[in-house]
């Protein structure tokens, strides 16, 4: 299981880059294979406000949907509208291709979990 060095990481198994003051979500590995074949992303729509710890997308799986939360206050600057055709991305690809959404920041993300947090989080779940 790939964890990278350049993310933080949520308890429910997002990740997010920040880069100058655009922050983009994703999900984990662990995250898309605990859900499954992701067969739909309710994603929301360019300009809409997004709240630190509230939902900001819906993954559904042939398994259960499930909500990504939101690491920051801020406005949807972009979503990845391959998900819309693709969401199987998420699955074959969720720490690049699969990204889920970049929101322009209002304050600093939330402090989720280091890699090294993480990967320590993952080992006391097996």
């Amino acid at each position: 299981m790939e964890i990278r060095q350049d993310r933080r990481y949520g308890e429910t198994h997002e990740w997010y880059t920040v880069e100058d003051d655009v922050i983009t979500v994703g999900v984990t590995e662990q995250g898309q294979e605990m859900l499954g074949d992701v067969v739909f992303a309710d994603l929301p729509d360019v300009g809409q406000a997004v709240s630190e710890g509230a939902p900001c997308a819906t993954l559904e799986s042939v398994k259960a949907a499930s909500d990504v939360l939101c690491p920051v206050d801020g406005e949807v600057l972009e979503i990845n509208e391959a998900l819309e055709d693709s969401p199987e991305l998420i699955n074959d690809d969720p720490l690049d291709e699969g990204w889920i959404l970049k929101i322009r920041m209002e304050g600093e993300p939330a402090d989720w979990m280091s890699p090294d947090e993480y990967g320590r989080m993952l080992e006391a779940t097996d």
